[in-house]
């Protein structure tokens, strides 16, 4: 009887067409490609656990792993920074509220990877 791997999936490298600069391209045209492009990698992710022949702690464990949840909340982070950095009154409330708002969800995230 062949026994299956139980690496789920194993990617090494990936291309993507952007031309990486050490300047931000204006106008968020870099978030316009990189944002499909993270959400490919992450429907790649879960067709190989659909496919995989992984058991759920197996998965969890390789996410955690890997970080996945980590990188996530770091997106929500930064977007926070970016939203508190930009302002002209950091006391607005609208503002802030907002910023909070992208915090709680990088916080959200980590909390649901603790009760995986």
């Amino acid at each position: 009887m062949e026994q299956q791997p139980k690496a789920l999936v194993r990617i090494g490298h990936i291309e993507t067409g952007v031309e990486r600069t050490a300047v931000a391209t204006v106008g968020g045209e870099d978030l316009a490609v990189l944002a499909p492009a993270a959400a490919a990698a992450l429907n790649l992710l879960s067709d190989a656990v659909r496919c995989g022949g992984a058991d759920h702690d197996d998965i969890v464990q390789a996410l955690k792993a890997a970080g996945v949840h980590e990188a996530f909340a770091g997106v929500f982070d930064a977007a926070s920074e970016r939203v508190m950095d930009t302002v002209d009154d950091p006391y607005d409330f609208d503002v802030r509220l907002h910023a909070d708002n992208l915090a709680g969800a990088a916080g959200d995230v980590r909390r649901a990877f603790q009760w995986l």
